[in-house]
């Protein structure tokens, strides 16, 4: 028998529940903002027949297959040239914990779920940090999205016990209501693209399980992803953020900048994308030595999620041709063409023109534009013993 989620004391980070749905939409059309958001990706939207069909709505499935879905799909029309699954073969039955490589905000977890969704699985839980509720109508959309939040800029004691509410809440989902979750390997985006999984989002996820740390993690079933993107449209906002951060050492991002890059990577070109569904870990973590010990074993689980990731991006002529003009050769030449290699020049100078900061460095932000293209290539690359 599933238990009661309200039983946990979740109410302040989960999603709502299907009988709370018709309340969270009246919620959601009160805000204000929310039709002016909307009109950013459907300038022809009906707003009276969207909020008739919002009220149609009375449980989270049908929010999501009709409302959500729909609007990804609008999205994924405007800003992207393809976007494909492979790897689905590898998903089994049982409710699983995805952990991905983090490139966009809010696409991420969106474009997966659509995906999913096409090839006849369920849609998953979104964690989602809740520095991202900028505006009153973000909190209702997420949760009837079936998101939960993870608690950000905490310390100490609060951020202990948000850790332990949050596993506790991730172990509910997977082991009881049996529902896959979505988590990204890091907390923030990998603005280098130099995708690691952080130890810290391992240790959180054992602590809400009933057994000994590697026990914990096998009963989340993790089944890493790798996601690529060919164009990331907030490059050159990753980019001036490096600097900054490189100028001064204790900025940072504001709530505007947070906005921003939402509004960028919903809104702007995106190329193709590609999500592959990597292997499993479950039989790998079967055959970890019991006497390591909880740090030995979280670096070696980490390790093993990257890996799967590493193996498993899907690259363009524009990670190659940024390999070598990174490194100054012509390795991958014969996986680009001259024009390109061109355009893509020509499009890393475009994007950096947009950088508005005092003491623009030039070299600076080009070789960091260099380094987000070519790094999934280059961590491929040791991977698979070739470089």
């Amino acid at each position: 028998m599933v238990k009661n989620i309200d039983a946990y004391n979740y109410d302040d980070i989960r999603p709502v529940n299907d009988d709370e749905v018709s309340a969270a939409i009246e919620e959601l059309i009160a805000c204000d903002g929310l039709e002016t958001a909307l009109r950013y990706v459907l300038p022809s939207l009906d707003w009276e027949a969207l909020k008739a069909k919002l009220r149609l709505c009375k449980t989270k499935e049908q929010f999501k297959s009709s409302i959500s879905y729909n609007l990804v799909l609008t999205v994924i029309k405007l800003t992207t040239t393809s976007l494909t699954i492979s790897g689905g073969e590898r998903i089994s039955k049982n409710a699983c914990t995805f952990i991905s490589n983090h490139r966009d905000i809010v696409m991420d977890a969106a474009l997966l779920n659509v995906l999913l969704y096409d090839i006849g699985h369920s849609m998953t839980q979104i964690a989602i940090g809740d520095n991202l509720l900028i505006y009153p109508w973000i909190r209702p959309v997420f949760r009837l999205n079936n998101s939960f939040f993870v608690k950000r800029n905490l310390s100490g004691r609060e951020k202990l016990n948000a850790s332990r509410k949050l596993s506790s809440y991730i172990h509910h989902t997977i082991t009881e209501t049996k529902e896959s979750v979505w988590i990204a390997q890091r907390e923030g985006r990998a603005k280098d693209s130099n995708d690691t999984t952080h130890t810290g989002v391992l240790k959180m996820l054992t602590m809400g399980g009933e057994s000994d740390t590697l026990e914990n993690l096998i009963s989340l079933n993790i089944v890493p992803i790798a996601i690529s993107y060919e164009y990331d449209p907030c490059d050159y906002l990753k980019a001036q953020e490096m600097q900054l951060k490189r100028d001064h050492p204790d900025f940072e991002k504001s709530r505007r900048d947070d906005l921003l890059n939402m509004e960028m990577g919903i809104l702007k070109n995106k190329g193709r994308i590609h999500f592959t569904i990597a292997n499993p870990i479950n039989q790998k973590l079967k055959t970890i030595a019991d006497q390591k010990n909880k740090n030995e074993l979280i670096t070696d689980v980490a390790a093993m999620i990257d890996e799967e990731i590493y193996k498993h991006y899907r690259f363009y002529p524009c990670n190659y041709a940024a390999f070598d003009l990174l490194n100054g050769g012509k390795r991958f030449a014969a996986n680009y063409t001259e024009n390109e290699l061109i355009e893509f020049q020509e499009y890393v100078k475009k994007q950096l023109d947009k950088t508005e900061i005092p003491n623009k460095d030039e070299p600076f932000l080009r070789r960091k534009m260099l380094e987000m293209y070519s790094n999934p290539l280059k961590n491929h690359l040791k991977a698979t013993g070739m470089i």
